[in-house]
């Protein structure tokens, strides 16, 4: 028993504290916040289901048709487009396009824009300009871009030119129509481009690295490269990644600069065609808008399965740590 100034009745003297009374879950105040919760996050979730969704369901239905874009599709195939695509030695190649591009395009693009940004990311004179011109292409219209480049590389083009005013008549050839060289010349173009793009979310990912490690390791003797290799670089790790992962996805979509450059069909003898270009060549201009979807859906698919997979073991690292909370 305890007394009214809350001692124990026992002999020890002890104090024992009232328990604190726990207060009611305020009910209004949850269905408040799912209220706002809901009219704020509501608006974008229509979009998406409008224009993301919507579009990827429709896409797989007339997959399942043989159907020539107008009227209701009634000529049932099944999986015969997609069986059609996957035995397509078309197709297969522009897969394998894909992958080079997007293997090219990481090996290429990285290390250069890595050193890039390593280097515009000192103090030097201009530095600001060259920023700019590094950039410039990336916000270029693919249109303009790929107009002027086809202008360029022909065979009578001002590439070639300039290598016979120069004495290198040698080197010109066919930029476009060659096989063996059509593939180097778009990752070219591919590399100009785009490059402005990583450059800058490096140089951005660079100014989150606290100087004083770099001037700790100048102490300990560390030189300029050295301090680059074990400091900045892990650090900027998350950042690569997720440039990686962009440039992944862009690949595997790549479409405008090709279809301008190349058009519909230079693309695929000279061994530049991607799923994307083989969807539009096959699809709308064949007029069977029932195979391009599925074509479109099988580039969904992998491209999902590749982001997926990307996520899960190499962005796994920067997505757990950029949790708040701890899982039970």
């Amino acid at each position: 028993m305890t007394s009214p100034g809350g001692r124990s009745a026992g002999g020890d003297g002890a104090v024992t504290a009232p328990s604190p009374a726990r207060r009611p879950r305020r009910r209004g105040g949850d269905w408040r916040q799912r209220l706002e919760i809901t009219l704020l996050s509501g608006p974008a979730i229509l979009i998406f289901l409008a224009f993301v969704i919507f579009p990827v369901v429709m896409a797989a239905y007339y997959g399942f048709f043989k159907w020539k874009g107008f009227g209701a599709p009634t000529d049932f195939v099944g999986l015969e487009n997609y069986a059609t695509i996957l035995q397509d030695p078309t197709f297969l190649d522009a897969l394998r396009h894909n992958a080079v591009i997007v293997i090219l395009s990481l090996v290429l693009q990285g290390p250069a824009a890595v050193i890039l940004a390593l280097l515009l990311n000192r103090r030097m004179r201009g530095r600001s300009i060259i920023r700019v011109l590094i950039f410039v292409p990336y916000v270029i219209s693919e249109v303009i871009v790929g107009t002027g480049w086809s202008l360029m590389l022909q065979t009578t083009g001002a590439v070639n030119d300039l290598l016979g005013k120069i004495g290198l008549e040698g080197w010109a050839v066919d930029w476009l129509s060659d096989p063996d060289v059509a593939i180097w010349s778009l990752m070219i173009i591919i590399t100009w481009k785009y490059i402005g793009f990583a450059v800058i979310l490096f140089l951005a990912g660079l100014q989150s690295i606290p100087e004083e490690l770099h001037e700790a390791a100048a102490i300990d003797g560390a030189t300029y490269w050295q301090a680059q290799r074990a400091i900045t670089l892990p650090l900027l790790g998350p950042t690569i990644r997720i440039w990686a992962f962009l440039s992944i996805i862009g690949s595997l979509q790549l479409f405008d600069l090709i279809y301008i450059i190349w058009g519909q069909y230079v693309a695929a003898t000279a061994g530049t065609s991607t799923m994307a270009t083989y969807m539009v060549v096959n699809g709308r201009n064949a007029g069977n808008y029932g195979f391009g979807n599925a074509v479109a859906v099988l580039l969904f698919l992998i491209s999902l399965v590749i982001a997926l997979t990307y996520q899960r073991f190499v962005l796994r690292r920067d997505t757990e740590g950029a949790l708040t909370e701890r899982k039970k």
